[in-house]
């Protein structure tokens, strides 16, 4: 058993299928099939189960494939930090709400890039729970999330506060006329999504519990759908201030153990902190002290 085999075991798992596999890792669907055969001889039982669509990994395999993912990333951290000398370089995988990018981020990543040309730099967005769930599996570097995260693998440190309004359409005097929709729909991003849940759980202490969720993928989709009259959702107020200023959707105040969110930003204790991560969080703290935000102070390992 080396990286190799487990680097190939790791992306048919995620895959599915051994050409896929091979696909991705830029060789022949042979090789994988054997070196795959050769990984479950060693061990000396089957790590996948083959079927017409693909490989499906057996319960040995779903065991398995946590330490796979964290020998590959260990191994990686050992070759980045032999490499990291100098500014900043190489790759920087960051994950973030999709209302936190449009917010708070892209002032950061306008500075972050001018600065360290040399870093490359990738933005994931997602809910919550995915982004959570991608760091601790080594697959992003650290997530921009909304709290309360606990985890013990997790360092944890809140970088600012939101205020979640209520967001509707412009019909809509007051939230208690929502009761009087009996086919009430929630306009949310997929399950996960921290906002959704506290959504659900407002409409929920108002006695509204059968609104039905219209998934959607970004935030623009979201606000139209809202100014459409489709239904409501909760965002945070500066994400929304611009369409309520010209009168396209209507942002109710909500009481503060409601609206009152944190955002946090999340990576694991045990993961190698390169250059380029340490100047991500360094640039960030100045640029949240300049817009008066509550900062933590960060912990580097």
């Amino acid at each position: 058993m080396d990286v190799a085999d487990l680097k190939m075991f790791e992306a048919v798992v995620r895959l599915g299928t051994m050409k896929r596999a091979a696909e991705e890792l830029n060789t022949v669907q042979s090789n994988v099939t054997a070196r795959i055969k050769a990984l479950e001889d060693d061990l000396g039982i089957p790590l996948f189960q083959r079927h017409a669509r693909g490989a499906s990994a057996t319960q040995a395999g779903q065991r398995m494939l946590p330490f796979a993912g964290r020998i590959i990333k260990l191994m990686a951290d050992a070759r980045a930090a032999a490499m990291d000398d100098g500014e900043p370089n190489g790759p920087l995988q960051i994950g973030s709400l999709e209302t936190t990018t449009a917010l708070r981020l892209a002032p950061l990543l306008s500075r972050f890039t001018a600065a360290y040309p040399e870093v490359q730099l990738t933005v994931t967005t997602g809910t919550t729970a995915r982004l959570v769930t991608e760091v601790l599996e080594y697959k992003l570097d650290g997530a921009f999330v909304v709290g309360p995260v606990n985890h013990p693998d997790l360092h944890r440190r809140m970088v600012f506060k939101e205020e979640l309004v209520l967001v509707t359409p412009i019909s809509i005097g007051t939230p208690k006329e929502l009761k009087l929709n009996g086919r009430l729909k929630t306009i949310v991003f997929r399950a996960g999504c921290s906002y959704r849940q506290r959504l659900e759980n407002f409409l929920a202490c108002m006695g509204i519990a059968n609104a039905k969720p219209l998934e959607l993928g970004s935030l623009d989709a979201i606000i139209a759908c809202v100014e459409a009259g489709v239904g409501v959702s909760l965002l945070p107020r500066g994400v929304v201030a611009s369409a309520v200023k010209v009168g396209r959707v209507s942002a109710h105040t909500l009481p503060a153990e409601q609206a009152d969110a944190e955002t946090i930003f999340i990576r694991r204790k045990d993961a190698y902190s390169s250059n380029a991560m340490r100047a991500f969080l360094e640039l960030y703290q100045p640029a949240q002290k300049e817009e008066g935000l509550v900062m933590s102070a960060w912990t580097i390992a």
